[in-house]
């Protein structure tokens, strides 16, 4: 089947790989213009542009496909590009523009996104992230039929995911990725053949939206109790990384661990800081640090990181 693909990151080029791997004619890649990061800030390609230059695949990197928005001459060019394209659908995965309606129309099939949440819970830019969060028992990948609306499309295949109890979203993101990749090889097969599920519509009950991550979502709260903490630690793993404010230097808390034990010391307090281990007083209750970074250093469990850092008498804000 002819493809148009539409994607970003990496849980979209899981996907993009796995449809090349299953024998389909890919014959453009849509992804968002490269990007400055690391150190030195140089431009980056997208993992999804990466995968389809690896394949030979032309790739077109719009900053807009709204003929009404900002750039309508570099989206007029798109659509032309689009329209020239022989494609029977589009897929669609973690792609981070609009699509107007003027493309969600234009392939023959229509467009199918691979959405990693089980809708309509977790419509939106960060559904692995706010799962964990929310504390969620699971979670999962939808397929659905694309329309105007956010995430609100009908829904052709979902499968659920158990979310374990030590998830982060690095972990989640992973497993996610490669059953979103199976599911849409799965699908389109199923549209090969004539077979594919009727689109359902989505439940008007049960809907959450799950809000960009951002920046300042990283600073840890700690007069809330010390499982919702633990929580947001294992969901902001591995961005943007919860940090603490304590004896003067930011601290990144990569893993933690919410205890049963009641404790009467302000929120924030280190109550022991030693090879038992890194114990907060946080709402009431007790976390336990687990590994821990400061700004420009490694990484470490606990333990080895207050060899250097002792955070004994310290307070965390």
């Amino acid at each position: 089947m002819k493809i148009i693909f539409a994607g970003t990151p990496e849980f979209a080029a899981a996907a993009l790989e796995a449809l090349y791997g299953a024998g389909h004619d890919i014959t453009l890649v849509l992804t968002q213009p490269d990007r400055p990061a690391g150190r030195g800030m140089q431009l980056h390609a997208s993992a999804v542009k990466q995968c389809a230059l690896a394949h030979q695949t032309s790739v077109l990197q719009p900053v807009s496909l709204r003929l009404d928005g900002k750039y309508p001459e570099i989206a007029q060019q798109a659509h032309d590009v689009l329209r020239a394209t022989p494609h029977d659908v589009m897929v669609v995965a973690a792609y981070g523009l609009i699509l107007p309606l003027s493309v969600l129309q234009m392939p023959l099939y229509g467009c199918i996104n691979i959405h990693a949440s089980l809708l309509p819970r977790w419509r939106g830019a960060a559904p692995i992230h706010r799962a964990i969060e929310a504390g969620d028992a699971q979670t999962g990948v939808t397929i659905m039929q694309m329309e105007a609306g956010l995430d609100t499309g009908p829904m052709l295949l979902t499968q659920a995911l158990p979310i374990a109890a030590d998830e982060t979203t690095a972990t989640l993101h992973d497993k996610l990725a490669a059953l979103g990749a199976a599911m849409i090889v799965d699908a389109i097969a199923q549209l090969e053949r004539g077979v594919l599920p009727a689109p359902q519509a989505q439940p008007e009950t049960g809907v959450t939206y799950a809000a960009k991550i951002g920046k300042q979502e990283a600073a840890l709260d700690f007069r809330m109790p010390a499982d919702v903490l633990e929580r947001k630690i294992r969901a902001f793993n591995p961005f943007p990384g919860a940090t603490g404010h304590c004896l003067g230097a930011t601290v990144k808390i990569w893993r933690a661990r919410a205890l049963p034990a009641a404790s009467a010391a302000a929120p924030g307090v280190v109550l022991s800081a030693d090879a038992g281990g890194v114990l907060l007083a946080c709402g009431g209750k007790v976390l336990e640090l687990l590994e821990l970074q400061k700004a420009g250093a490694k990484r470490l469990p606990a333990a080895e990181f207050i060899k250097g850092f002792p955070l004994e008498g310290g307070v965390f804000e």
